[in-house]
């Protein structure tokens, strides 16, 4: 069994130390969920790991024989049809078919050892990497994660940013190597394909590392959670959710313990200060080397995390926030969605989920007024101030600072702005820092705190935890969790939308589906009702197998019927002619001569005995079990042996009348 062993690993860039004694081990079968925040140096360990990146002190070990699949963020290709893409995940097995494909012609021609030896290896090689089947498991996961018949023949290199990067996946997917090292796999998954992959993780034989920030996934796949956190790492058995309690238990024991030992210390220094110089001093000195001796707790710094602040409360507005009638949209002639109708109450904090391209962002657009519906209308209610999140940020400035965005827009007073500003991780000189400057995930984080300070009472959200990190989500939930107004967002972030959504609308085919209540909710009802249509087609099916049967039933009965009295008739003629037949016979028998007879006697005895030795072999066959195995085959060799019974009876009875005569 294959494994991979960490000792010691430690990588720094200059003088900034990026990780150190950084140890773990990862076997076949282990799906190891690899978690921190953004720079905490994930994915160079894992380039560490691949051999990409060098590292300063430690060992790496593992199998030479091990195979190895890595999906990285960024993508390169080598051009072509994505079907030939695809298929060069798998240019080995291909050139080992066509070594057997010669060595096969080379053995027609003359069967040597040596060659026979080359085309024993080749083939064995060749069945190990699953020749045989390369083509359904590129198909198999090809289409689970999305793609099509029609797209394996469109270049490569016109696919999308998000398309290309699970292009990267499905290559890394379909070898099945025995580990597999992803890099944020759940970027530009929607929801199904995201637990298509969960299942396939699932049930995946070898060893998985994977980096995300996507809770829900890890909560599913991952059975150990590596934390990388204050430059090392701490490994912790089961899933996040797991992982968050057990963190937190530990945390407070050693919060429990450290306060126990700082009571010691300063009992103890107590004593010191008091007799040193007296009569106890002999045991004063005794304390203080006791104390010197004491391995002294370190709290680990407390983590990043929202700050709670009371937000400006929004005006009042009317109980019938947004309604959407009749509200349609098409590209050309392909539609998107058509006649939605749509009702969003004052409080509620609505999730609208769905697959990519069902129309969700087109659907906001629409909602803000960036489109107009053809046809129904779109109403806001009385005294609503609408704030739109998209995911270009357009209305950030990029030239400031981040303290000065707020300082501009709201005209706050610093102390005010920096409050904000900590509640969304940005401690510090961070909050000096240009805006242009910020990775996409710290420019949605003032994007999103901006539109919070807007004062808007109904919020429109187009992925607003796409690129964070998990305190970063965490910030984003607490604060929507927070906002005393309304809000509709799209994410395909399950783990934030069963936190702070009440109600989920499912955008599907064209049409709109409404659950009270958040994504777990949803996916529980769906569940239910799918097994529910599934259990109605089913006893439709049966009902309709139970009508069909019953129809051949009365349809055979009929023709028996039928047949029955067509078969006396015919019975009765059979019967005249078998008896003129027999009278006939018996009196040819008597007009025989003595030798004559005789002689026909002989061979009806013959040939009833060759008759019995071939209703012997039929038996002999019937037992043989290999026959047994081939019910075709052993229908046949029983209705042979029938016809030889009969055969014989009928020869028995000729017998019978020339020995009767």
């Amino acid at each position: 069994m294959g494994t991979l062993k960490v000792t010691g690993l430690a990588k720094s860039f200059g003088i900034d130390e990026l990780f150190r004694d950084v140890s773990f081990e990862v076997t076949r079968g282990d799906k190891v969920g690899f978690v921190g925040a953004n720079g905490a140096g994930k994915s160079t360990l894992m380039r560490c790991l691949m051999g990409q990146e060098e590292y300063d002190a430690g060992e790496i070990r593992w199998d030479t024989n091990d195979t190895i699949g890595y999906v990285e963020q960024t993508a390169a290709f080598h051009g072509g049809t994505l079907y030939e893409e695809f298929r060069s995940a798998f240019d080995d097995i291909i050139a080992l078919g066509a070594k057997k494909a010669a060595l096969e012609q080379e053995l027609k021609r003359a069967q040597d050892e040596e060659t026979l030896a080359a085309y024993s290896r080749t083939l064995n090689r060749f069945e190990s990497l699953g020749g045989y089947d390369y083509e359904s498991r590129l198909r198999r996961v090809a289409f689970g994660l999305g793609f099509t018949e029609e797209d394996f023949k469109k270049d490569v290199d016109h696919f999308s940013g998000g398309q290309k990067t699970r292009i990267c996946l499905a290559k890394a997917l379909m070898r099945e190597p025995d580990f597999l090292f992803l890099d944020e796999p759940t970027n530009h998954l929607d929801i199904g394909m995201t637990e298509w992959l969960e299942s396939f993780l699932r049930d995946y034989r070898g060893g998985v590392l994977l980096i995300s920030h996507d809770r829900y996934f890890l909560d599913r796949v991952a059975t150990r959670i590596l934390e990388l956190d204050h430059k090392t790492v701490t490994d912790y058995e089961g899933n996040y959710s797991y992982f968050l309690r057990v963190k937190h238990d530990r945390r407070a024991a050693l919060a429990s313990a450290y306060e126990k030992q700082q009571a010691h210390i300063k009992k103890t220094e107590e004593y010191i200060r008091r007799y040193k110089a007296g009569i106890k001093s002999k045991q004063a000195r005794g304390r203080q080397s006791q104390l010197d001796r004491l391995e002294r707790i370190v709290l680990p710094p407390e983590d990043a995390s929202f700050n709670y602040f009371a937000f400006h409360k929004p005006p009042e507005c009317a109980e019938r926030v947004a309604e959407l009638e009749d509200v349609s949209w098409r590209y050309g002639e392909h539609e998107i969605f058509s006649h939605i109708d749509l009702l969003i109450r004052r409080g509620d904090g609505v999730a609208l989920v769905g697959p990519n391209g069902a129309g969700k962002t087109t659907l906001l657009r629409v909602l803000v007024g960036e489109l107009t519906s053809p046809t129904g209308r779109v109403k806001l209610g009385s005294r609503v101030k609408l704030g739109y999140f998209s995911q270009q940020h357009e209305g950030l400035h990029m030239e400031r600072t981040i303290l000065d965005e707020l300082l501009y827009e709201f005209g706050i007073e610093e102390e005010q702005a920096r409050k904000y500003l900590g509640a969304f991780l940005f401690h510090g000189d961070d909050v000096l820092r240009r805006i242009g400057d910020l990775s996409g995930g710290e420019q949605s984080r003032v994007a999103f705190l901006k539109l919070m300070l807007t004062g808007a009472n109904f919020l429109v959200l187009d992925e607003p935890t796409n690129h964070l990190d998990i305190p970063a989500k965490e910030a984003i939930e607490e604060a929507l969790m927070a906002f005393p107004g309304t809000f509709l967002a799209v994410s395909h972030d399950r783990y934030f939308l069963d936190k702070v959504a009440n109600c989920t609308l499912v955008l599907e085919d064209g049409h709109i589906k409404e659950y009270l209540g958040n994504y777990s909710y949803y996916r529980s009802k769906a569940e239910a009702e799918e097994k529910e249509a599934a259990e109605e087609r089913e006893a439709a099916e049966q009902a309709a197998r139970a009508r069909e049967r019953a129809r051949e039933k009365k349809e055979k009965a009929r023709a028996k019927k039928a047949h029955a009295a067509d078969g006396a008739a015919a019975s009765n003629q059979a019967e005249d002619a078998a008896r003129r037949r027999e009278e006939a016979l018996r009196g040819s028998i008597q007009s025989m001569s003595a030798a004559k007879r005789q002689e026909l006697i002989d061979r009806a005895e013959a040939e009833i005995a060759m008759a019995e030795a071939e209703l012997k072999g039929l038996e002999i066959e019937m037992n043989d079990p290999a026959l047994q195995a081939d019910p075709e085959k052993s229908r046949e060799v029983a209705e042979a042996y029938a016809a030889k019974e009969k055969e014989i009876e009928q020869r028995y009875e000729k017998w019978e009348r020339l020995t009767e005569a």
